[in-house]
């Protein structure tokens, strides 16, 4: 591909401090010092107290609904999207709740405030917010009418590091965020996902399920103490709190996740300059350029027809596929969930119709890669390309 959605995202320098650590006599390769410092650097970037690194972003999804599930063993309901990762979803039903889905608003491609309000219930316990694509999905309405109603906020932030509300970055307001390292991200540890929260019992909680449920990876000793003064006849190095996984990380990844935070902002600034070039040139007739960019990090370039138009779209990727530019149709996890068979059994026939807006993406929306080494020159073509469809 001339045009790749990501390119040099793991550079020279970041493999440099691999290779140093490697060099050493007798090096710690599961999670250790590296594991640690990532994660503190991490809370101090983010503006929270707590941070756990772990394998994926999609397993800090299933962990934060594990957390929700130990306070809710009943089960309930989840406001989710139908457009976004597969894993937001598949961990709402993993956990047992039932996920309730809320149409996105077309400037930021998040789920829409005044939608979301609409489907709150007595069995509502938790609003599961995806940023999408860079944006900011958050509003002040949302945020006072949650804290009002006293329902809690978790943040998918995977495709959005850096982005802001009111100057605040986003993932810092929630109960709980995620986010992901994966390679086409804004940062990336190969493989790799956080869980951020401000809430001391929620740390400790996800310690623990990162690691099997051993009570020993909760570092307040007044949490261990509980659990062995209360299993007295247990080992105390193996006390299982949870029926949990292993989703740890390495040393690696977190060598590889201090070293790339360090250029993070310059990366996020970067993408959002990329981003206002794209839309300041692309032709509004047919394409939409009204997204809301106020503290936008991108993550890549949305093109979205205006109207529906079927013989449209489908020169579009055409002359996208001939020019060598990679694309995503639907957007990021191919476009409206509730049409995958994974949910077939799980809402109506048909209900995907209900959702407009991300039908709309669906059929007629795609991203196109935006990365910090793209060039001007080529962004310019990129345009040049697409309006001349």
């Amino acid at each position: 591909m001339k045009f790749p959605l990501m390119r040099n995202n793991i550079l020279r320098e970041d493999l440099d401090a691999v290779i140093e650590y490697l060099k050493q006599e007798d090096p710690i390769l599961t999670h250790g010092a590296n594991v640690r410092a990532f994660e503190e650097e991490w809370s101090e970037w983010l503006g929270v107290k707590y941070s756990i690194f772990m394998n994926s972003g999609a397993s800090a999804n299933l962990l934060s609904m594990a957390v929700l599930k130990i306070r809710h063993p009943e089960g309930g309901e989840v406001i989710v999207p139908p457009l976004t990762w597969v894993s937001d979803i598949a961990s709402v039903l993993q956990n047992g709740f039932t996920p309730v889905f809320a149409d996105i608003d077309p400037h930021t491609l998040a789920m829409d405030t005044h939608k979301i309000l609409a489907k709150i219930t007595d069995r509502t316990r938790a609003v599961f917010l995806t940023h999408a694509q860079g944006f900011n999905g958050l509003t002040d309405e949302l945020l006072n009418a949650l804290r009002q109603r006293n329902i809690p906020l978790i943040e998918d932030v995977c495709e959005s590091h850096g982005a802001t509300h009111n100057g605040q970055r986003v993932g810092s307001f929630g109960w709980i965020s995620n986010f992901s390292f994966y390679y086409a991200h804004h940062m990336s540890t190969i493989e790799g996902g956080m869980v951020c929260t401000n809430d001391p019992d929620v740390y400790q909680q996800v310690r623990m399920l990162r690691s099997h449920g051993m009570v020993r990876e909760a570092n307040d000793p007044a949490v261990r103490a509980r659990f062995q003064q209360a299993n007295p006849a247990l080992n105390p190095d193996f006390i299982f709190a949870y029926p949990a996984y292993n989703v740890r990380n390495t040393e690696i990844g977190g060598i590889l996740g201090r070293s790339q935070l360090k250029r993070l902002d310059a990366n996020v600034a970067r993408r959002a300059d990329n981003l206002k070039r794209f839309l300041n040139q692309i032709d509004p007739a047919k394409y939409r350029i009204d997204f809301r960019l106020e503290g936008a990090s991108n993550y890549a370039f949305n093109l979205i027809l205006q109207k529906a138009d079927n013989r449209l779209v489908q020169c579009v990727m055409s002359a996208m596929k001939e020019s060598g530019i990679e694309f995503r149709r639907g957007s990021a996890g191919g476009g409206n969930q509730l049409r995958q068979p994974y949910l077939e059994s799980i809402v109506p026939d048909g209900y995907h119709r209900e959702f407009p807006e991300t039908e709309h993406v669906h059929f007629f929306g795609f991203y196109i890669g935006n990365f910090p080494d793209l060039r001007n020159d080529e962004i310019d073509e990129i345009c040049r390309i697409v309006n001349n469809i």
